[in-house]
């Protein structure tokens, strides 16, 4: 069964697919850039927690294999510095384009299996949401990071 109903029944399947009403309605005018008259198209769409978060942005949104291609990417061609930069701006760019792609195979899936309106929503928000651990697995990381750094840093700056 194909997704023939009204934009209302829409938004509120990636209401329930974001599962945070505070980001619900960046993602819902987002979607709505990738799909021209019932076709998918990739389109910039900036995001700056996808920009500075890259493969872990895509992680907290379930988007597995995006993720995983993303991280393979950043460690392999991220050694070098301009391309690093380069993988953060298309990070940033285009990562919510997976995120919407992962929503339409839900969606479709969903409504394939299910017929009352309300258990399709249900469905999709216990399917879809976001991995709140990786918040925190950014914040440490990013704290130790910074801790090492002024580590490093401190003793240097003693010696001016």
């Amino acid at each position: 069964m194909q997704n023939t109903y009204n934009s209302e029944y829409q938004d509120r399947m990636i209401e329930a697919f974001i599962d945070k009403p505070s980001e619900t309605l960046w993602y819902q005018i987002s979607f709505s850039k990738f799909n021209f008259n019932g076709i998918d198209t990739m389109k910039w769409n900036w995001s700056w927690w996808a920009f500075g978060g890259g493969f872990l942005y895509l992680l907290y949104r379930k988007q597995y294999l995006a993720s995983l291609i993303l991280f393979i990417a950043s460690m392999t061609l991220g050694m070098i510095p301009f391309v690093s930069f380069l993988l953060m701006v298309l990070s940033g760019g285009y990562s919510s384009f997976f995120v919407y792609k992962g929503f339409k195979r839900k969606l479709n899936e969903v409504e394939e299996n299910i017929e009352d309106e309300e258990t399709r929503v249900e469905t999709m928000r216990v399917i879809g949401g976001y991995h709140q651990w990786v918040v925190w697995v950014y914040a440490i990381f990013m704290s130790l990071i910074f801790s090492l750094g002024f580590m490093i840093i401190a003793p240097l700056l003693t010696q001016i």
